[in-house]
């Protein structure tokens, strides 16, 4: 857990293992090391853990055990859903065009980028000052050759939710395979694949109070799909690899927990992040909320702090045991601005001058009273001495 006088309000990034998951994954670590893959009852037992954990995992998801694609991460996940489905869709000579947005995480991106190397065309589709898609963009790029749709379901920066049913409903009207990245969706949002209409979805335990190292891939049946590590018959020989058994076992526990406690905790980080947003707006002269005032994540607060710069924000923060960032962890060395804040409008000054705060289940209003106290006597600091 964390020290009880740091106030983590960084949950996008990460979350703590919740205790359950802890104890129902440690005895695979020791007490069961057998191989899934193994004929013997130590191998029959881990895979009984496996098989037990998959069960759980479709039950939540509501598909079937075919439909899912353990990893060993979200950026694992997305990259199999984007390069699975576009090459095995060149195969079969459907095309090379694939449409995304310009606010999607770097584990998206870079896989496109990957692929225009061989080829393939990518339309990336603008999003409004309030970052989201405009469903009519989405209906003008499609073409023929298109062969794939990826759109993220919320934005791992500022919160912002997609219309991803009906983005998905119309890739399914045109044939065209609809991938969603879900990761920080899950215990906030329906994630159920059958409701959002889409073909593939990724998810990430670590997001979810489960374990780091492991993820999954929806694939609904039928979508064709191009292994990307080959070795074993692991996962259908769809991703070969031993499989992780104490942590195949943390995220089904992990994901269930999520789902039967979503709407006390949605309601619990609402309650939380409009307390924090509405603060800094009252308290804090020059600041502003980035991305759409209601169609966000409940946990998720992106601020603006005219004059300063975030990267100062955070430091000071983290001396005064407030943990938060500015963005994607997986950027977090990256001095550029913010391409998702970039994409929605905003100058690179006012991009460099916003903060991500990401409430909890640990997160106490008395934790976001002390923020914005700190908040305010830093910001008041940094533009004095500017």
């Amino acid at each position: 857990m964390h020290q009880p006088d740091v106030i983590y309000l960084d949950h996008a990034a990460t979350t703590a293992l919740d205790p359950a998951v802890f104890a129902a994954m440690q005895p695979y670590f020791m007490d069961c090391p057998g191989n899934p893959s193994s004929i013997h009852q130590i191998g029959r037992k881990a895979l009984q853990a496996i098989d037990a954990a998959r069960l759980t995992l479709c039950a939540v998801l509501g598909c079937s055990q075919r439909e899912i694609i353990i990893t060993s991460s979200g950026s694992e996940s997305d990259n199999l859903a984007i390069k699975g489905v576009a090459l095995a869709q060149h195969q079969r000579g459907k095309g090379q065009h694939i449409i995304s947005t310009a606010i999607e995480h770097h584990a998206v991106l870079d896989a496109l980028e990957y692929l225009q190397h061989f080829g393939f065309e990518v339309t990336l589709l603008p999003v409004d000052r309030a970052g989201r898609v405009r469903v009519a963009d989405l209906q003008a790029a499609m073409r023929p050759d298109t062969v794939l749709v990826s759109v993220m379901y919320a934005n791992n920066e500022t919160g912002v939710i997609q219309p991803i049913a009906e983005i998905g409903a119309l890739c399914r009207e045109r044939g065209i395979p609809c991938h969603t990245d879900a990761v920080q969706a899950v215990g906030l949002l329906p994630i159920q694949p059958a409701q959002l209409n889409v073909d593939l979805l990724t998810l990430a335990a670590h997001k979810f109070y489960g374990p780091k190292g492991i993820g999954l891939l929806y694939i609904r049946r039928g979508t064709p799909l191009l292994p990307q590590i080959n070795g074993g018959g692991q996962e259908r020989r769809r991703r070969a690899g031993t499989e992780n058994t104490p942590a195949i076992v943390g995220m089904a526990v992990a994901l269930e927990r999520a789902e039967q406690q979503r709407d006390a905790y949605a309601q619990h980080c609402m309650a939380l992040r409009d307390q924090l947003i509405q603060g800094v707006l009252e308290q804090i002269s020059d600041t502003w909320l980035n991305g759409h005032a209601t169609h966000r994540l409940p946990n998720n607060a992106n601020l603006g702090f005219a004059g300063v710069d975030a990267e100062s924000i955070l430091l000071l923060l983290d001396q005064h045991g407030v943990c938060a960032s500015s963005g994607s962890a997986c950027t977090s060395g990256s001095l550029d601005p913010s391409h998702v804040l970039l994409a929605m409008g905003l100058s690179p000054d006012e991009a460099s001058a916003s903060v991500r705060l990401t409430v909890g289940r640990a997160t106490t209003t008395a934790q976001i009273e002390r923020t914005l106290a700190v908040l305010a006597d830093v910001v008041s600091r940094l533009r004095q001495s500017a």
